[in-house]
């Protein structure tokens, strides 16, 4: 997409000429007289850099620059005048100024601080959406089959721009896989645009996708970028895009076939280079036939579907993700604390409606709510199910775990566990690792480097 860049400048022969330039050097030039009517121009369209007289009739260029930081504090400003003096250009860039360059102009140094300006106004609304997001890498725990087929699907798709469809229910870890998608991208050095299509109310969502002119609608008093320009050159990601209204489907469709679209209320074409990656817990297919979704634009997202496994199909990944879960905890000051192997037992047999983020919350009650530093199966149980009691089988796991510390536990914890399940299983280890959900490969390490001995 082309930047704009806004002229203001008195003098008729430096707007045509700058004008000029920047046409031939790719952006899009806009050019007003006065300050007053640059301002009304920066009111109504969107603007990436401007070129501000300092001297001009009327409303001067330095308070024309306040007003400017006023409302687009990040807005780069680079001041140009025949009369500068070293303390008006002090003075310019204490107010905010990017640069300053004196008359007659050299057009190769224009071009450069253009250049550097638009870079650094980039660099800092990147850093601003850094900020925002989570800062940590994007990790998917778990060595189960499930986990392992799910992350080969993920190393295939990302250096592709090919869309992508994450399909999965509520708190399986959708917007993980997303963050995964972008992170292993060629579009990873900028930040992914996440936007919640069922978070946003259906009359606003297309202002939040495609921005808007002032004046579109009722409260629109200054024009605002939408985040398919946020994501120009990185990636888009559209959570829970089962609840986007048809009317923004048909814009959406527009963008993966086009590339281009219209703000809220304007009609000048926006060219963008966007990759979608998009998410539902809803049936699409379902959806098509209830007349909610377009067909057309179910096809062009699931160019590569990839469905997330809920946590009943990898439960074996349960020890390692409530270890993950446990040292974010601590690093949150909510104490250092372990579990032992007969309450790690408990959950993994607990069927988790509520996925990974489930499992989360009920970490992290069970580490505010227990007093010990060790939680144990006693007091597990009652938060899974209240009217519970522990059996008198756990009880005595527990005692036979209790004076162990917690790395010895869960190795021995994982002998017992997959010596019962080889017995069960009458010693093939294939048809274990099917039922317990892990790779056979990696169950034969483990009852080798556990020392398993069947009867």
């Amino acid at each position: 997409m082309s930047s704009s860049i806004l002229i203001i400048d008195d003098e008729d022969s430096i707007r045509d000429s700058l004008s000029g330039i920047l046409v031939d050097e790719g952006f899009h030039p806009l050019a007003a007289a006065t300050a007053e009517e640059g301002l009304t121009l920066l009111e109504q369209q969107e603007v990436n850099l401007v070129l501000l007289d300092i001297w001009m009739p009327g409303m001067d260029g330095l308070e024309a620059l306040k007003k400017i930081k006023e409302d687009n504090a990040q807005l780069p400003v680079i001041m140009i005048s025949g009369h500068g003096t070293i303390e008006t250009a002090v003075q310019a860039t204490r107010m905010g100024a990017f640069d300053f360059i004196e008359k007659p102009l050299s057009y190769d140094k224009i071009i450069l601080t253009i250049n550097k300006g638009l870079h650094v106004a980039r660099l800092e609304r990147d850093n601003l959406i850094l900020r925002e997001s989570s800062p940590a890498r994007p990790k998917i725990t778990g060595d189960s089959v499930a986990v392992t087929n799910l992350r080969e699907q993920i190393n295939r798709v990302a250096p592709t721009d090919a869309s992508v469809l994450i399909l999965g229910g509520h708190g399986t870890g959708k917007e993980l896989v997303a963050q995964t998608i972008h992170c292993l991208s060629n579009r990873s050095s900028r930040p992914m645009i996440e936007v919640n299509c069922a978070a946003i109310p259906e009359e606003l969502i297309e202002s939040e996708l495609f921005g808007h002119i002032k004046g579109a609608f009722t409260g629109a008093d200054k024009a605002k970028q939408g985040k398919f320009d946020q994501a120009d050159g990185s990636t888009l990601f559209l959570d829970e895009i089962g609840d986007m209204s048809l009317k923004s489907q048909a814009k959406v469709l527009r963008i993966l076939q086009e590339q281009k679209f219209e703000r809220v209320g304007g009609n000048k074409t926006i060219q963008v280079d966007v990759r979608i990656l998009a998410a539902t817990n809803k049936n699409l297919e379902d959806e098509i036939e209830n007349g909610n979704f377009r067909a057309d634009l179910f096809y062009r997202l699931n160019v590569i579907p990839i469905n997330v496994p809920s946590l009943g199909e990898r439960l074996a990944d349960i020890p390692s993700l409530v270890e993950d879960f446990l040292k974010q905890f601590c690093d949150k000051g909510l104490g250092k604390k372990q579990f032992s192997s007969d309450a790690l037992a408990i959950l993994m047999r607990h069927p988790w409606p509520g996925n990974i983020r489930e499992l989360r919350n009920m970490i992290e009650r069970l580490v505010i709510m227990t007093t010990s530093p060790r939680i144990t199966a006693a007091e597990v149980t009652p938060f899974l199910n209240p009217n519970a009691t522990t059996p008198a089988s756990l009880t005595k796991t527990n005692e036979i775990y209790a004076h162990l510390p917690f790395k010895e536990a869960r190795k021995q914890f994982e002998h017992d566990y997959l010596k019962s399940k080889l017995e069960e299983c009458k010693g093939n280890v294939s048809h274990t690792a099917e039922k317990i959900g892990i790779e056979r490969s990696h169950l034969h390490k483990k009852v080798k480097a556990l020392g398993i001995i069947l009867k």
